[in-house]
């Protein structure tokens, strides 16, 4: 009987004990549960944390992105816009190009007329050298293959050469018909004043008279005179005074 009662006592006891136990199971599966879900929750946090990092700087950097391509938008439109005012440029020049053509091809020709007129007009000095220069001129206006600034160069060329006849001392040789007689002489003209031919070996002159427009002999007394002018021309004695018949005058003269 008492040992009924001891182990009814002793049953009585480990109950609260037993039940303090459980207690502590609960608070610590509890705490256990809490720990987790506060891990769970720490690393969702720190995974949101790591996603908004990321999210705002890959907002940082489409901002970037969107200055840079707004700078750039505003470059391909500064360059349109240039692009556009050379195009009106380019449009205005071919404009006038094409009206200053329309202009300078009859002012070419009537250039080259005007030389034509000029080379038969004038005294006779390279006469087929030159009327061969303006036969080029007019057979160079109908070459497509060559521009209107080279035929306009070439043009203020052969101006330039017939200047320089006007103003310089020059000396050739040519095959002249002298009193109904083909002779191979040395020609002399001092500008376009005076045009003389001399025999190769030295011993008549003759003079162009453009009045008369034809050569005349020259007196024997000025031979000596237009030698030496001769001489000056092909440098074989330095510059001096020279007396020469007079080609341009209406009658015999001479010039100093």
């Amino acid at each position: 009987m008492n040992a009924v009662k001891r182990f009814g006592a002793a049953t009585l006891l480990s109950l609260p004990l037993f039940a303090h136990a459980t207690d502590i199971d609960k608070a610590a599966a509890i705490e256990t549960q809490t720990v987790k879900a506060a891990a769970v929750s720490q690393h969702r946090i720190n995974v949101s944390d790591e996603q908004a990092q990321s999210t705002k700087a890959e907002i940082e950097r489409l901002q970037r992105e969107i200055e840079n391509l707004t700078l750039y938008r505003n470059h391909l439109k500064s360059l349109v816009e240039n692009q556009e005012q050379e195009q009106a440029s380019l449009n205005q020049q071919l404009t006038d190009i094409a009206q200053t053509r329309q202009g300078i091809v009859p002012l070419m020709y009537r250039m080259i007329d005007d030389l034509d007129i000029w080379v038969n007009q004038d005294l006779p000095i390279k006469p087929e050298q030159r009327q061969s220069r303006v036969d080029g001129l007019k057979t160079l206006m109908t070459r497509a293959d060559v521009a209107d600034a080279e035929k306009f160069r070439r043009i203020l060329e052969a101006y330039q050469i017939e200047l320089d006849y006007g103003a310089k001392l020059g000396v050739y040789q040519e095959t002249l018909t002298l009193e109904n007689v083909d002779r191979e002489v040395d020609v002399l003209h001092l500008g376009r004043l005076s045009l003389v031919a001399k025999s190769l070996n030295g011993d008549a002159f003759w003079f162009y008279d453009q009045s008369a427009a034809k050569w005349l002999p020259v007196d024997k007394r000025a031979h000596e005179a237009i030698q030496q002018a001769f001489d000056v021309a092909n440098k074989k004695q330095p510059p001096t005074l020279m007396s020469l018949p007079l080609s341009i005058s209406m009658a015999k003269g001479s010039v100093q």
